[in-house]
This record gives C-alpha cells, sequence and structure tokens, in this order.
C-alpha cells in the first residue's frame, strides 16, 4: 500500500504561491487568526499555520480572546479585525464557546477574507461551483492530494463517510466539480462497510477513531483519511485504521502526515488568493 504524504502536495502548493508572491513585489498578505480559549486543537491548528505562514514568507497575527468573553465584546473585537485593512485573511478557530453566537460572526466576516470557507458567501459560491468560491481548507486538501499523486478524478466513485460543513458536504461539491460521481455516507447508513467497498476513492471524515477498517475498504481503493483524534495510548490517530488497509487498499493517506499536512498550505494559498484579489 502506498502511503500518500502530505509533503508531496505542499511542495506543489508552494510553488504556486512562491509564482504569485512575485507579484506582490515588498508588500507581504497578512493572516489573521482569531482564537476564543486555549483549547488543545486550536493552539496546535495556530502553531502550525504560524510556522506554515512564517516558511512562505507570508505574516500572520494571532488575535486571542478570553474562554468567558461576552458574545458583543467578541463581536465588537471581530468588527475591527474585519475591517482592518492592513488584514488579507481571516481564520476563525471553531468551534467557538456557547454564549458565542458563531452563526452571527460568520455572517458578518467579509466573504473576501474568509479563508476557511465559512461565509453563507462562500459555501453558496462552493456548493455553486464557483471559481470564486472558497472551500473549507481541509476539503480542498483532500483534492489536492489526489492531484499531487495524479490520481485520477474524472468518473471515479467516491464515497465520503461523514456529511460536516467543514469536510463531508462541500469536499462531495468539490469532487463533483472534479466530475466524480459521489455518495455521502455518515454513521446511521445503513450497511455502511457495504457501501464504502464501493468507492474507488474513499473519504474518511466521521470523526471516530479507527472506525474506517479494511471491511469497508474495496479491493485497491484509495482511502483519504481526514480525522485527527487521540488513541487509547495517547498516540495521534485517523478515522481510518491504517494497519488493516494493508493488503486491501493501494493507496491511503498516513495520520500524521497526511491530509493535516496540507490543511495549512491551502490556508496560505487562500491568503494568498485573496491579497491577489483586494489588490486588484
Amino acid at each position: 500500500m502506498i502511503a500518500l504524504k502530505g509533503a508531496a502536495a505542499a511542495a506543489k502548493i508552494k510553488e504556486e504561491i512562491d509564482k504569485k508572491r512575485e507579484a506582490f513585489g515588498e508588500a507581504v498578505p497578512v493572516l489573521a487568526i482569531v482564537r476564543v480559549g486555549e483549547k488543545p486543537d486550536d493552539l496546535s491548528y495556530e502553531r502550525g499555520a504560524l510556522k506554515r505562514m512564517e516558511k512562505l514568507g507570508l505574516e500572520a497575527r494571532s488575535f486571542v480572546f478570553p474562554e468567558d468573553i461576552s458574545h458583543q465584546d467578541f463581536e465588537n473585537a471581530f468588527r475591527e479585525i474585519n475591517e482592518n485593512p492592513e488584514i488579507d485573511g481571516i481564520l476563525l478557530l471553531r468551534p467557538l464557546p456557547k454564549q458565542l453566537n458563531e452563526r452571527r460572526i460568520t455572517e458578518i466576516i467579509d466573504p473576501e477574507k474568509d479563508l476557511d470557507g465559512i461565509s453563507p458567501a462562500n459555501m453558496a459560491r462552493v456548493f455553486a461551483g464557483e471559481e470564486k468560491g472558497v472551500a473549507p481548507c481541509t476539503a480542498e486538501a483532500v483534492i489536492e492530494i489526489l492531484k499531487a499523486y495524479d490520481i485520477p478524478i474524472t468518473g471515479k466513485r467516491a464515497v465520503i463517510v461523514g456529511r460536516s460543513m467543514v469536510v463531508g458536504k462541500p469536499l462531495a461539491m468539490l469532487l463533483l466539480k472534479e466530475n466524480a460521481t459521489v455518495t455521502v455516507c455518515h454513521t446511521k447508513t445503513r450497511n455502511l462497510p457495504e457501501v464504502c467497498r464501493q468507492g474507488e476513492i474513499l473519504v474518511a471524515a466521521a470523526g471516530r477513531a479507527k472506525m474506517v477498517d479494511g471491511s469497508f475498504a474495496g479491493q485497491d481503493a484509495i482511502v483519504i483519511d481526514v480525522g485527527i483524534n487521540v488513541d487509547e495510548e495517547g498516540n495521534l490517530c485517523g478515522d481510518a485504521d491504517y494497519s488493516s488497509l494493508e493488503g486491501i487498499a493501494s493507496m491511503a493517506t498516513p495520520v500524521p502526515g497526511g491530509v493535516g499536512a496540507v490543511t495549512t498550505s491551502v490556508l496560505a494559498k487562500h491568503l494568498v488568493l485573496a491579497a491577489e484579489r483586494r489588490r486588484k
């Protein structure tokens, strides 16, 4: 089984970003990372994003707010970031604490600065298949990995396990745009392993550690694991049981080192595109 490592896709995205960066001259695109509280997942993603931006010669600024901030105080602060002419793109780390109206914030964010496809405008653009639509970074990272390894998508049967607005649903739209035939499943799908075995491309995005094992994969399937979990021994693992896919799947993304390694590169790509559009 061939390991589809994210480094290959990240390198291709870097080449694309480097070419576009030349047109900016001395100007540097600026990313605002907005975080509320100190959740380990948010901190990990923030560190990865900051590191990636630095490597690519882009600027990132962190805006951190206390876990118990009131909605009105947060909305006022977010509006200032949103309207700051120095900021080219915004990454809002979610989910937000319960006292904050997350939907309200996603309605406020400038669609041209929205780098993770959370605004209603960008959601609509992605579902309409428009080029201008900004998809969630994780969903787009799946497409980037397939393309980095020259894996044909047109005409392929793709099965996605997971129906979230972060991965499952937008990824279905991206795969349809690439002319795949797409089935979206979830934990309540009848005969789930049988349905999954029909997929030539199988995406595990259910949010359950090692749920997708060898019984879910058809012979020679390509398995893309979007999950990030911690197993009983405290080790990072995905939604797919990687070892059980050996001898069945032809290719699979590892965790860590797979899709997660590409997500921050897609974020950087979205930042550069947003900055390019604003300067035009």
